[in-house]
């Protein structure tokens, strides 16, 4: 018991009751987005006409589809933890299965978790883009992540789950589904966002030969702003997703990979050929 890591400090009763409660609880979030979108609906008919109304009716009932595709995935996902936990824990309780295989149990929890949070991010995200205050891009982000969410929750099952088991292909093939339909939302945004924003006018039939040059300076400039802002979003990006990791549970990977040597470096491979300047 010393010896136990800290982090695994945990009572029996506690571990068990937690994977009970977090499946409960995204079942839960994923029934009232559900809902939600049936209130969206019915407000976009009643305010909204036209080509709005028909790409708000789109977006929503593509979200309505990735909704019920990923209850149907935490159903069958807790029909297999229950398999798995029958047929592994012998004569010991649920309880004291769940604190023997803890590390495993705290990942299904996590993935658990990051399902019902991208259910709950896509429906806020969509309800500010019937409303007019939101971005599109904020909902295609949102079905990358329950895909990704997804993928996490399936993998996490899949370790202690029999490989000749029914649940475990009906939750794959649940997984395939949502994907599915996460890019239906997508292609659904994707397509809504070309239809309601409107194109800006290039004419510049009326512009004199200076004004035109201050004009395209003007714009090189806004290229340029735009170049290097993206640059750093890019390594805050990379940066999040590397403290993501750790967090997760990487950093014992990453401490393998220290107690490695290092490969001897080729000559003339790190180098990287230097980037031409644009006019």
């Amino acid at each position: 018991q010393e010896l136990r890591p800290k982090s695994l400090d945990i009572k029996q009763e506690e571990l068990g009751d937690m994977v009970e409660k977090e499946m409960a609880s995204t079942s839960k979030a994923i029934e009232d987005a559900v809902r939600r979108i049936e209130e969206m609906m019915s407000q976009a008919r009643n305010e909204s006409s036209g080509v709005k109304l028909e790409v708000n009716e789109r977006i929503l009932n593509s979200c309505t589809d990735l909704m019920k595709a990923i209850r149907l995935l935490v159903t069958t996902s807790t029909n297999l933890q229950k398999e798995i936990v029958e047929s592994g824990r012998g004569a010991a309780t649920t309880q004291e299965f769940y604190a023997k295989n803890s590390r495993w149990t705290e990942g299904l929890i996590s993935a658990s978790k990051a399902v019902g949070w991208g259910a709950t991010q896509l429906v806020e995200s969509a309800d500010r883009v019937v409303l007019h205050t939101g971005k599109y891009e904020e909902l295609i982000v949102c079905s990358h992540e329950i895909a990704a969410s997804t993928a996490q929750l399936v993998a996490a099952s899949k370790v202690k789950a029999e490989k000749s088991s029914r649940n475990l292909a009906r939750l794959q093939e649940c997984s395939r589904n949502v994907n599915e339909m996460a890019a239906n939302v997508v292609a659904s945004t994707k397509s809504g966002q070309e239809q309601i924003e409107e194109k800006d006018t290039m004419d510049f039939s009326g512009m004199s030969l200076i004004k035109l040059k201050k004009e395209e300076m003007e714009t090189q400039v806004k290229v340029l702003e735009l170049e290097k802002r993206l640059e750093g979003e890019r390594v805050r990006l990379g940066e999040l997703r590397k403290q993501h990791y750790v967090l997760a549970g990487g950093c014992d990977a990453d401490e393998d990979e220290e107690a490695r040597p290092a490969p001897t470096p080729r000559r003339g491979i790190l180098k990287k050929p230097p980037i031409a300047q644009k006019p």
